[in-house]
């Protein structure tokens, strides 16, 4: 079973944007260098613990600094841009590294309300109505064919992403709901369903897409594969611990509460906890895996087997102490270090 990572670009406490970063880039390498299959970076705006802002930057960055992983985004939020300049970048990408660059593609703005209208005032923010069409756009726009356009009623013109492409981004169409699930299979896509962080209906959502499913020039059967918020220790408890910290943000995400950057494992007082957290927390639990790694793995192989999926998605959510460097995660590489060990045996 393959092996992938999510990777949001966390930022704890004392840590800069900048260290963060380097802590991301290790990840990357370390899963680069277990055989991970792919290494995709999400797109969210003003959050205090995410620095995952904008996925082809970071990409490039991943994609300079690693060897064979491919690199993509999980996902861009396509209504946020202009069709054409995500191509482009896309294209560039892939024109940089040939055979490593995934698209993955999600509809949801990737923040709160307020800045979904700021980008609506100051940017090329289109409305999810038009998605399918903008889907395309950029699909066609990346070929090495282009694509035709008409303005008004003049002539069609001949649009490329970049003059001269010999191959393009491999498309994957990301959600949480029935409705993405549907729109993946009528077009022939690879399909995820962003069970990380949608909590239920993924059974039905992939069931909707196998069964809606129509091949195309992209695709000539369904492809899927799982995602799973994962800490791995040598013990049950070293992991609880290690994942603390991101609990607690899930928690206090889904209570409203108010948002800083991740704490550090030290600083978090299991007795200190409102009941309201405490009761979130025990339930994120129970879908995440906290565990030691034969038990982990075990586990992760069932959840694949029960979805159908031939791939796994690791978002590796194991925390930092304060001795911790900046510059890396010692327990997020740890949680994909003792799974590529388990897979390998």
């Amino acid at each position: 079973m393959k092996l992938s990572v999510l990777d949001l670009v966390p930022v704890r406490g004392g840590q800069s944007t900048s260290q963060a970063l380097a802590a991301t880039v290790s990840l990357a390498q370390t899963a680069d260098s277990l055989g991970f299959e792919r290494f995709w970076l999400a797109e969210h705006h003003n959050m205090s613990a995410v620095a995952s802002t904008n996925p082809p930057v970071l990409i490039a960055m991943v994609a300079a600094q690693t060897e064979r992983i491919r690199v993509g985004s999980g996902g861009v939020m396509l209504p946020n841009h202009s069709s054409l300049i995500i191509a482009e970048q896309f294209a560039l990408l892939e024109a940089a590294n040939p055979g490593r660059i995934d698209l993955g593609i999600g509809r949801a703005p990737g923040s709160d309300p307020v800045i979904t209208a700021f980008l609506s005032q100051s940017g090329p923010t289109t409305s999810v109505d038009r998605f399918p069409r903008q889907i395309m756009e950029v699909l066609t726009m990346m070929s090495p064919e282009g694509t035709r356009v008409r303005l008004s009623s003049g002539p069609d013109y001949e649009l490329r992403a970049t003059p001269a492409a010999t191959s393009a981004p491999t498309p994957w169409l990301l959600g949480s709901s029935d409705y993405s699930a549907q729109l993946a299979g009528e077009m022939g896509l690879p399909y995820v369903f962003a069970n990380h962080f949608a909590g239920a209906g993924q059974a039905r959502a992939l069931e909707l897409y196998r069964s809606m499913f129509t091949p195309s020039e992209y695709l000539d059967a369904p492809k899927t594969f799982v995602i799973v918020n994962a800490s791995v220790a040598e013990t049950v408890e070293e992991a609880r611990r290690a994942a603390l910290p991101q609990l607690l943000q899930f928690a206090r995400l889904r209570l409203g509460k108010k948002l800083g950057p991740v704490s550090v494992i030290d600083d978090i007082i299991e007795s200190a906890l409102s009941d309201e957290e405490r009761v979130l927390i025990e339930k994120l639990t129970e879908s995440w895996i906290i565990d030691e790694p034969a038990a982990a793995w075990k586990r992760i192989q069932a959840f694949a087997d029960e979805q159908g999926a031939d791939e796994v998605m690791i978002s590796p959510n194991s925390g930092a102490y304060l001795a911790d460097p900046l510059d890396h995660t010692p327990s997020r590489e740890r949680t994909l270090r003792l799974l590529a060990e388990q897979a390998r045996d």
